[in-house]
């Protein structure tokens, strides 16, 4: 069974050597929807894959980092970056270029990572994550599925502490060290987040 979690941001970019010159060289923005998809081949103790009220921690805060923020590729010309990074206080500094092929990569790879470092505690049992679809506009989207987020020919597995939030986006956030965490925990295979038995009103 698969459930599905969407998730709203406007945000804006550059993606360098794409076909259409207006993506390529011209700053714009975009209202991005993501969408979450979920499995697991059983069903906790209240009948569900996953509470989505459990999608509303860290996993909520993290893709809300995008939101109202300029998101740029470390690789492209310093002098851009430098404008954005004085102009704008939100700011993502990404490992790829920022397509919605790439957006659908990174997101896969950082949800993927704060399940992986969470313990459920209501009977959930191989809760996954199964795709992330991202919709750059109503018409256009990217599905991103666990082979793509790894694939050598998608541009290989994403480097998560490459993935750089501004201060002021940290400073929102309920622990501004909460991705280096979230990091920390998936390269040591840690836990970092856990839900523990909730309060059972029917037995």
């Amino acid at each position: 069974m698969i459930i599905r979690k969407l998730f709203r941001f406007e945000n804006a970019h550059v993606v360098r050597n794409c076909s259409t010159r207006r993506c390529a060289l011209s700053l714009h923005g975009h209202s991005y929807r993501v969408e979450l998809l979920l499995t697991a081949s059983r069903l906790d103790n209240a009948g569900m894959i996953l509470d989505f009220g459990l999608l509303k921690g860290a996993i909520k805060e993290l893709i809300d980092s995008w939101d109202h923020a300029a998101c740029f590729w470390d690789r492209d010309d310093p002098e851009y970056i430098a404008f954005i990074q004085r102009h704008s206080e939100r700011w993502v500094s990404v490992p790829v270029n920022p397509s919605a092929e790439q957006f659908s990569r990174v997101f896969f790879a950082l949800v993927d990572a704060v399940l992986t470092a969470t313990e459920f505690g209501n009977g959930e049992q191989g809760v996954s994550l199964d795709s992330v679809i991202v919709h750059e506009t109503d018409t256009g989207y990217a599905q991103c599925w666990r082979d793509d987020a790894f694939s050598p020919d998608m541009g290989g597995p994403i480097a998560l502490d490459q993935i750089v939030f501004s201060d002021a986006i940290r400073e929102e956030w309920s622990d501004p060290h909460l991705w280096a965490r979230v990091v920390d925990a998936r390269k040591h295979g840690t836990a970092l987040f856990c839900h523990p038995l909730p309060e059972q009103q029917v037995r």
